[in-house]
Formats: structure tokens, sequence, C-alpha cells
């Protein structure tokens, strides 16, 4: 809950969570556009497949408009697991809370009184100490909870911008209007709002189709790939710092391998990093993505296990041609030796649903690039 003023990173290669911009890579035109949107009124949907580092760029925004505005109430929230209108609403009142504990640096009886609706409870993890926030929302009472957390927002006497990540999953919600209820409050209010998503089917429909509640009510940021020559730039910089080199090849390799997607080449930068200073041939890169990929294996191989074998079988397959533009065609199961074509549909449906499999305007790929190589390298 508390943003506790971290000491400087052992490893400066961070792919889990937000430091400050020393760790951040680029992405100044985006950082730039989202900031001067925001200042002027216009919401902001951001899309892209997972892992390309759409929450890594939204903190960042955050952390830049709170450099330039300290009074700015800058707040987050992943609402991934959340099921219905009441767990939006639940995630919505922990994070609004939490910021204003502490923005006040205040107690919880004097935020509770500020946030009656919530009903707001401290309490402290038993082995770490550190408090944490919790709300307690009635039953059938989210409607007006979620309208007395707008009033309370709009009481405001200053700047308020809120992201939602993964934003998409409003649409799954069991509720009828969610999306309708979200849009009749978010129109009227002064703050600023980020929604972002890594379904990208499901975020274009949404804010797209003149038949959804949030139809042309944003501008739009599509997330794509850091550029190699700059993440480069960034990533031996690091290493040069701690008096060692990074090979541009090897990098080369890294980034290509993974298509670019920050995540995996920040994790495999860190083990790197971690294991030695001078980064000069490729066996050293393949001897931590291997070792990333073995701590990986349990839990690829208990996934495998809750797939059919036509899923299974497609998977691989997937994974063997790296890309496949037509995984229904004649030449693909044939090689494969897959089922019929309605068959693989099928499979590829569910494959898709579950994220396992995800197509963009190139073809289906794996998702997960880890999983990619796992699939690739068995027989």
């Amino acid at each position: 809950m508390a943003k506790r003023k971290q000491k400087k990173p052992q490893n400066p290669f961070i792919y889990k969570g937000y430091e400050d911009p020393s760790y951040f890579c680029d992405r100044e035109r985006e950082t730039e556009n989202m900031i001067s949107a925001l200042k002027n009124g216009r919401n902001i949907t951001l899309f892209s497949p997972r892992k390309i580092g759409k929450t890594g760029l939204i903190k960042h925004v955050l952390y830049r408009i709170n450099e330039t505005n300290k009074n700015a109430i800058c707040i987050y929230l992943d609402i991934f697991s959340t099921q219905n209108l009441h767990d939006f609403v639940q995630a919505l009142g922990v994070a609004i809370v939490e910021e204003a504990i502490e923005r006040e640096k205040t107690l919880i009886a004097k935020v509770a009184d500020a946030f009656k609706a919530l009903r707001p409870v401290l309490t402290y993890d038993p082995l770490t100490g550190l408090p944490s926030v919790s709300v307690d929302i009635e039953p059938s009472s989210e409607e007006h909870t979620l309208k007395s957390i707008f009033n309370h927002i709009e009481s405001m006497k200053k700047d308020v911008y809120i992201a939602i990540d993964e934003f998409q999953q409003v649409a799954n919600y069991p509720e009828k209007g969610t999306e309708a209820l979200l849009r009749s409050h978010i129109q009227f209010s002064h703050a600023g709002f980020i929604f972002s998503g890594s379904r990208q089917h499901l975020m274009a429909e949404m804010f797209n189709s003149p038949k959804r509640p949030f139809y042309q009510s944003t501008d739009f940021v599509l997330l794509q790939p850091l550029p190699e020559k700059v993440y480069f730039d960034f990533s031996r910089r690091f290493f040069e710092a701690n008096n060692g080199t990074l090979n541009e090849e090897i990098f080369h390799d890294v980034y290509q391998s993974f298509s670019g997607h920050t995540w995996y080449v920040q994790l495999v930068m860190n083990r790197l990093y971690e294991s030695t200073k001078h980064v000069e041939s490729k066996e050293q890169a393949n001897q931590v993505i291997l070792a990333i990929i073995d701590t990986l294996s349990p839990q690829y191989e208990t996934m495998m296990s809750l797939l059919t074998t036509n899923q299974a079988k497609l998977l691989k397959a997937v994974a063997k041609e790296n890309k496949i533009e037509k995984p229904q065609s004649v030449d693909f199961i044939k090689k494969h030796n897959l089922p019929s074509s309605s068959s693989v549909k099928t499979a590829l449906e569910v494959l898709t649903d579950k994220e396992l499999v995800y197509h963009d305007e190139d073809g289906y790929i794996v998702y997960d690039r880890f999983l990619n190589l796992w699939l690739r390298r068995l027989q």
C-alpha cells in the first residue's frame, strides 16, 4: 500500500513493477502524447499484447505527472482478477483509499470518515507487518457506492488521474449495463482516465463499436516493441556502468528471439547482469534462457496436462512453426499430423480464449515466448 522510499536496486534490469525514469527505456513520444492528452481533458485507451510494457508506461506517465504537479492525485488499479461489478467497485475503492492514506499520512479513522460508503478497514500482514486496506461494500449497493466514489472525486480540488489496467474485464461482468454505468460517471468526471488492456480485439470492440457506450470517447495508443537500437543502448549503459560489456550481436539474438517483447528481454538481461560482467558469446545467453525455461517447466507440464490431445498437439505445432498464418490449411495439418480442419478450428478457439495462442496481423503465435521455446524443444 505505502509508497516506501526504495533503495537503489542492485540489478538495474527491472522486469516487475516500476522504479523511476532511470530504469525506464525510451517511450518518450508515447509519454509526452499521453500526458498532453490527459492534461487537455482527453482520456486514453492504451492496448498492446502482454509483456510489451504497457503497465510500466502507465506508471511512468503517472510518475512524470507527479514530478511536475506534486498535488496531482494519480491512481493505478489492475482489474484483471475482478469478476463482477462488486469486485470492480471494491478494487477502485481500495485504490482511492490507499492513495488518500499515503497522501495525507493520516490515521485510518480520518480516512474512514471521508469514505463512509466504503467502510475501509486497516489490517497488517502477519509476516511483514506492512499495512493494507480492505473495503466492505454491502451486497446490492455497488451502484450507490460507485456514485459516492465519483462524487468524492468531483469534490477534490486537485487534478486527478486514474489508470485502469486490463479494462476489458468489464465486458465479461455478469451485470447488464456495466459499461454504460461506468461511462455515465466517467463522461462527466473532471478526472483523466487511462484504460488499458492486453486483449486487443475486446478493447477495440469496446471503444470502436458504435453500439458500445465508450465509442470514440478516448485517444488511442497502440504500443509497439521498443526499437532494438534504442533498447540496446539502454541495456549497454548498465553493463558499462558496472565495468562490463554487452555484445550488440548477442543482444540482437535475444531481442529477435522474443520479438522485442520487453518483459522477456528484461528478464534475460537481468539474469545476464547477475551472472557475468562481460556478455560476449551466444552460449551465455542460451544458458540463461535455458535456466529460465527449466524453472518454468513444472508449470508448463501441468498446463499441458489440462489440455485435450487435440489442443496439445495444435499448440506444439504452432510452436514448431514459430508463427503460422493459416493453421487450418491442408499443408499445416498434414505436416503435423493434426485432425480435421474443423477439429483444429475448435482447438484453436479454445487456445486463443485461454490466451495460450495469440493472433496478430501476421498469423498465430504461442503467447508465452518461453513456453514457445519449451514446446519447440519437446520431441
